[in-house]
C-alpha cells in the first residue's frame, strides 16, 4: 500500500493553526486579558495591573469579537445578563468605538446621577462614604505625586469599594444631574479627581453594545521600574502580593 509522504512544515502550520483559532475562540466566548496604563482606578487597580475580563458576564455583542468585527448587528446583545451597580468593567469609548477604557458601573439605565462636593449622589440619595485611615499614597502616590485620601463608598446595592479623592472642589466634584438613557450606563473612575469617565463628555453614557466585558482579577502586577532586559531588576519590582486577586 502506497502511502503519501507528510511535511513536517505542514504538520507544524497546522499545529499553529490550531492554536489560533482556539486563542482567538477563549478570547471571544471566554476571558481576556487586559493591561491597566493609567491611574484613573486607584487604589483599586494600579498602572501596570494584567487583568482578566469576562466576556461572557454580560452577553456577546459586536466588540466581543475581535476588531469588533461586525458579524453581530449594532444594538445587539446575545445571551445578554444586566450588569451589577458597581462592576469594573471594560467598553468600547463611545467616541470611536475602538478604544478600550475601564471604569466602574456608577448609573444604571433611567438614574439621576449627579456628585455635589465630592460626594457621589444616586437618584437624589447621597451614597453613603467614610475616610479610611489607609491614604490613597500607599498604593501608588510616590510615584506619581497623587496626595489624596481614600473613602470607602457604599453603592445602595450595598457593594463597596475604594474610592481616591485629592479635594472636593475639584471640576468633577460639582456638576448637574446626569438622567441615564434606556440602554446605557454611568461610568466612573475610582481615582475621583483623576478620571476621564462620564462626566466628561468625551466619554459621555456607555451604550449596552459597547461592554465589552467585566473585570474578574488579576494574573501579574509590575510597578514599571525594570526594563524587560533588566532581569536583575525584576524581581524587585513585581508586586507579587497582587497576582491572582479579585477585583471588586
Amino acid at each position: 500500500m502506497k502511502t503519501k509522504a507528510v511535511s513536517p512544515y505542514s504538520d507544524v502550520a497546522k499545529t499553529v493553526l490550531y492554536a489560533v483559532v482556539i486563542a482567538i475562540g477563549v478570547r471571544t466566548i471566554g476571558y481576556e486579558p487586559f493591561n491597566i496604563p493609567s491611574g484613573s482606578m486607584i487604589p483599586t487597580l494600579l498602572v501596570g495591573d494584567y487583568l482578566f475580563v469576562s466576556k461572557w458576564s454580560y452577553g456577546y455583542s459586536r466588540h466581543s469579537l475581535p476588531f469588533s468585527l461586525p458579524l453581530i448587528p449594532s444594538n445587539t446583545r446575545i445571551l445578554f445578563t444586566e450588569p451589577q451597580r458597581g462592576d469594573v468593567a471594560v467598553f468600547k469609548l463611545p467616541a470611536d468605538n475602538k478604544t478600550d477604557y475601564i471604569k466602574r458601573l456608577i448609573g444604571m439605565p433611567g438614574d439621576r446621577i449627579q456628585v455635589t462636593g465630592g460626594v457621589l449622589h444616586i437618584n437624589g440619595q447621597a451614597v453613603k462614604r467614610e475616610r479610611v485611615p489607609a491614604s490613597c499614597e500607599d498604593d501608588y502616590g510616590r510615584a506619581v505625586g497623587i496626595r489624596a485620601t481614600r473613602y470607602v463608598e457604599t453603592l445602595p446595592n450595598g457593594v463597596t469599594h475604594f474610592i481616591c479623592e485629592q479635594s472636593d472642589q475639584g471640576p468633577n466634584d460639582n456638576t448637574g444631574v446626569y438622567t441615564v438613557p434606556p440602554d446605557h450606563y454611568f461610568a466612573m473612575g475610582d481615582n475621583r479627581d483623576n478620571s476621564q469617565d462620564s462626566r466628561a463628555s468625551e466619554v459621555g453614557f456607555i451604550p449596552r453594545e459597547n461592554l465589552v466585558g467585566r473585570a474578574e482579577f488579576l494574573f501579574f502586577s509590575t510597578n514599571g521600574s525594570a526594563a524587560w532586559w533588566e532581569v536583575w531588576k525584576i524581581p524587585f519590582a513585581l508586586r507579587f502580593a497582587r497576582f491572582f486577586n479579585g477585583i471588586s
